[in-house]
């Protein structure tokens, strides 16, 4: 499975941006997927998940009721609505799975600079 993910940009902070992960290969639908991201000099973080399904979804503390992750399982795409953006936000972001044992090969990332 490929992933490409796009959707990235300079925002100021308070706004938004909805980020894509497109995947290529037939297991995407049924595998948990998460939205990670890496700031510099710190290690990547998962900050959203969503079950297969996407009926379950969950989210680091510092984004709960800021984000909100979808997946398309019939276009093999999964989102990341990111509203109320802060300096803190600002990170390569990232999609795969969200079992360590069965990451796909990591895409190139989407970078996102929040200003203040």
């Amino acid at each position: 499975v490929q992933l490409v993910e796009s959707g990235g940009g300079l925002v100021q902070a308070g706004g938004s941006l909805r980020l894509s992960c497109a995947a290529s290969g037939s297991t995407f639908s049924i595998n948990a997927m998460g939205w990670y991201r890496q700031a510099p000099g710190k290690q990547r973080e998962l900050v959203a998940a969503i079950t297969s399904s996407g009926g379950t979804t969950n989210y680091a503390d510092s984004v709960k009721g800021r984000f909100t992750i979808s997946r398309d399982n019939a276009k093999n795409t999964m989102y990341l609505q990111m509203n109320s953006l802060k300096p803190k936000d600002t990170a390569v972001y990232y999609c795969n799975t969200v079992r360590s044992s069965s990451w796909y090969r990591w895409g190139q990332g989407t970078q996102v600079t929040v200003s203040s």
